[in-house]
């Protein structure tokens, strides 16, 4: 299983009910399902993905994220998780709230543009970061929400979820005392657990 998917099992407890937004292929829901008894659905917009996640047996439906989450109900899911997404929807605040609203708990995952690659990047060049772990140029990128860390513990604040747990870890998904020290700086990819209501009471700026 792909690296940020085998950290984020271990946040989900066995027989959860989850809710995988922007699932791809369904191998989280996947092994989930084979070695956790978990149930719930996968939301989905690319036809291919589609067609593997019901090759893997996944519960898999076609919707555009940006459309909300208005068909499921308050508090039906244990657990929303929705990995390297946040960027790429239009509206990632109100998605949050969504999020916040039909699950228990929330697992986000987003590439952090705080990193010191793309600060020292745009230092010395003047242009968009374009590395491995962001090959896109700026006109045909799908992210089209850059934040950091800060930026997205704010939003955090702002609305009134509470910051579970937290990770700054690398491209190969580790994490040390360095990126504890300062995740702002050090950390490539955040990976968090949210639940609501509360308020965070700590912040990450460097």
């Amino acid at each position: 299983m792909r690296a940020d998917l085998d950290i984020i099992q271990d946040w989900i407890p066995a027989g959860s009910r989850v809710l995988d937004l922007g699932c791809g292929d369904g191998e989280l829901l996947a092994w989930l399902s084979e070695h956790k008894q978990v149930s719930g659905y996968g939301l989905e917009i690319d036809p291919d993905n589609i067609a593997r996640c019901i090759e893997q047996g996944v519960n898999v439906i076609e919707q555009d994220l940006d459309k909300g989450l208005g068909n499921f109900a308050t508090g039906s899911f244990d657990v929303v998780v929705m990995t390297q997404a946040l960027q790429a929807v239009n509206y990632p605040d109100r998605l949050l709230d969504e999020m916040l609203r039909v699950g228990k708990t929330c697992i986000v995952t987003f590439p952090n543009f705080g990193h010191w690659r793309c600060r020292w990047y745009l230092t010395t060049k003047g242009r968009m970061p374009v590395s491995d772990f962001l090959p896109y140029t700026w006109y045909n990128t799908p992210n089209i929400h850059f934040c950091t860390f800060e930026d997205f513990e704010n939003l955090c604040r702002e609305h009134q979820a509470r910051v579970l747990d937290r990770l700054a870890v690398d491209r190969a998904h580790r994490h040390g005392w360095a990126s504890r020290l300062w995740p702002n700086l050090l950390g490539e990819i955040g990976i968090y657990r949210l639940s609501s209501p509360g308020l965070q009471d700590h912040g990450i700026a460097v």
